[in-house]
């Protein structure tokens, strides 16, 4: 069994801030258990453009208010607590918080917390080392 309090991640390496945004990476791919699992905070007053080419991800809102566009059709949806939405065909999406926004995110293929968002809002896809 495997159990965790999300507080203890503050100031580790699963604890990824970035201006927009804080990342609390619960599970991960050495977890080996074929998923990840974040808690993110996305901030009030921002605009984030994301784009997972290498990963499916399920995003669900436990908390704010804001917008997400599918950047691809240009449809809008409203987020706000108990919306979940999916990313299963790559989207590119942005987000644009209008309270701050706290989502429960799952990714498959597991992320390993080494990824870096490039240029273009992308995680590259890093595979654990199965020896490790």
């Amino acid at each position: 069994m495997y159990t965790m309090n999300i507080d203890t991640l503050n100031g580790t390496d699963r604890d990824i801030q970035q201006e927009n945004w804080r990342s609390r990476r619960m599970v991960l791919a050495k977890e080996k258990v074929g998923f990840s699992l974040h808690e993110t905070t996305l901030y009030t007053g921002t605009t984030n453009e994301f784009w997972y080419a290498n990963h499916v991800e399920a995003v669900y809102c436990v908390g704010g208010k804001g917008t997400l566009t599918d950047l691809e059709t240009g449809e809008k949806y409203a987020i706000t607590d108990g919306f979940l939405y999916m990313l299963d065909g790559q989207e590119k999406h942005r987000v644009e918080v209008e309270e701050e926004i706290r989502v429960v995110c799952v990714f498959n293929p597991p992320v390993t917390g080494r990824e870096v968002h490039d240029e273009n809002g992308v995680y590259p896809l890093i595979i654990e080392d199965e020896t490790a």
